[in-house]
């Protein structure tokens, strides 16, 4: 696998990151939780999709959420999802702005076909 999540590595907080793609699998894991995380975020992106159809809000860009032990940022860049775990008050800001930033490189990933 690439290393584009790599520099989420130096984040501090950070126990798991995921690149998902449209298909829901993941392209890249990082972190013991890594795969994990692909997969919820998959399922979430599905979720996601449905909430902005039916409340005429357009396509969710951003998703934050904080759970007893652990704050969850991602971004969505077209088809591909990229998420980031953090330890549960570590500050997120790095780690969304730096999501956005490797959102912007996925130029170069395979797109799926329009029907």
């Amino acid at each position: 696998m690439s290393a584009r999540l790599n520099p989420l590595r130096g984040v501090p907080g950070v126990v798991a990151s995921a690149l998902v793609g449209p298909d829901g699998l993941p392209l890249e894991v990082v972190g013991e939780g890594g795969e994990a995380l692909a997969a919820e975020l998959a399922s979430l992106r599905v979720g996601l999709d449905r909430i902005g159809r039916r409340l005429g809000a357009g396509n969710i860009t951003r998703l934050a959420l904080t759970s007893e032990r652990v704050e969850v940022v991602a971004v969505i860049s077209g088809d591909f999802i990229l998420g980031a775990a953090q330890t549960r008050g570590t500050d997120t800001r790095a780690a969304q702005q730096l999501l956005a930033r490797l959102a912007l490189d996925l130029t170069d990933l395979p797109r799926p076909e329009a029907v």
